[in-house]
């Protein structure tokens, strides 16, 4: 059997969090992935996805990665890492492009035409960003909407309509900095919500139609997927520490306070549960009218059969699931994570979805089932420049 090891780096507001997997390409070939080193720290120097400390990012990577790597038994010398926060965003484009052949007959030369058009279309758009994925969403041959691949196939006119993820390209340079001063090569960036659906969602769940939000500590992001494609993706600037900070000005008490009573593992004495329900789901409705109004935006409010499936540190909030059920008219339901049960590297927690969803990535970046864009020479030209500059 072949073994192969894949790392995942997940550098979030609240944590940094390191998975480390060995995959073992079994007799029949199948492709089996187990977590042997895990590694968390507080996330220190970070804004909303973004860098303000460069040196205290450093830190809290190194601390994390120390950790995966005593576990792991392994030294961490390449990994995939997330990026996330109020930086990156997705936009839709649309093209059409005539057959280039006398016969009329699609080639591969066309739909990269047609990608190609799509891209100059939103490039006014792209100032200070960078396309971290694409994604193409549906194609039509002729006005027909084509199921499956449209190479082969003949017509006079292609019509692309494409999924591009992008992030402020000063956020991603840093954050590849961050991470190859702690002396580790970045194989690729990876969109934070992306990752999470590898293992979040099932391909019954994006083929149907489905929504993956993650709450996290300073923002939430939701990403869509329909016939097994992403076809939005949305960062908005909220997050569950909004919902400590109205617990601790409302009940006028100390944020670790608030902090504990939010996650149920402090009890107040003197607080009614009446009362610390009424300020959490304020908050949790401003969230969900946001995500509301994206679906409505992009023509899916209440057509998601698979509904909304939420992750991240918040999702463990007592009340979520039922308040995002009524507030969204979708079927709801509350990720759930558990890998290597019964290991002493157990995750069941769902705020590891990214890191651990960056490892399944890589055993699924090449599969025909996922389509992807890599951001390859762009990619390497980021990462040429962070060790320029590296000590």
């Amino acid at each position: 059997m072949k073994k192969s090891f894949s790392v995942g780096i997940d550098i979030g507001t609240y944590q940094v969090k390191v998975v480390v997997t060995e995959t073992v390409e079994d007799a029949e070939g199948r492709i089996m992935p187990k977590i042997i080193g895990t590694g968390f720290s507080e996330s220190r120097g970070l804004r909303h996805g973004y860098i303000l400390n460069q040196n205290d990012t450093v830190n809290s990577i190194k601390i994390a990665i120390a950790q995966a790597e005593k576990a792991a038994e392994t030294k961490i010398r390449r990994a995939y890492i997330s990026i996330g926060g109020i930086g990156l965003s997705g936009v839709t484009a649309h093209s059409q492009t005539i057959i280039s052949r006398a016969d009329n007959e699609i080639t591969e030369l066309d739909v990269k035409k047609a990608l190609e058009t799509c891209q100059n279309t939103i490039s006014q758009t792209l100032t200070n960003r960078r396309i971290v994925h694409n994604f193409p969403i549906a194609y039509k041959v002729d006005g027909q909407l084509v199921l499956g691949k449209v190479v082969g196939m003949r017509g006079m006119k292609l019509e692309a309509r494409v999924l591009f993820i992008t992030c402020i390209e000063h956020h991603i340079s840093e954050i590849v900095e961050a991470v190859a001063e702690t002396g580790i090569d970045v194989i690729d960036v990876v969109a934070a919500p992306y990752a999470a659906s590898f293992v979040n969602l099932s391909k019954t769940q994006k083929m149907a139609g489905s929504l993956l939000a993650n709450i996290g500590s300073e923002t939430v992001s939701i990403i869509v997927f329909e016939n097994g494609n992403p076809i939005s993706l949305e960062v908005f600037p909220i997050g569950s520490n909004d919902i400590t900070n109205d617990i601790a000005l409302v009940l006028k008490i100390p944020l670790e306070e608030a902090e504990g009573i939010k996650r149920g593992t402090v009890m107040g004495a003197n607080i009614q549960k009446k009362k610390l329900d009424e300020i959490i789901q304020a908050r949790l409705s401003d969230i969900f009218e946001l995500i509301e109004a994206h679906l409505v935006k992009i023509n899916k409010s209440g057509l998601l059969p698979a509904g909304i499936i939420i992750t991240g540190g918040g999702s463990s909030i007592e009340t979520i699931g039922e308040l995002a059920k009524n507030t969204l008219r979708l079927p709801s339901k509350i990720a759930s994570l558990t890998v290597n049960e019964k290991n002493k590297n157990t995750i069941k927690d769902a705020s590891w979805s990214v890191a651990y969803g960056l490892c399944v990535y890589e055993l699924t970046r090449n599969d025909d089932e996922i389509i992807t864009s890599r951001t390859g020479g762009i990619f390497k030209a980021i990462m040429n420049w962070a060790k320029s500059i590296s000590p």
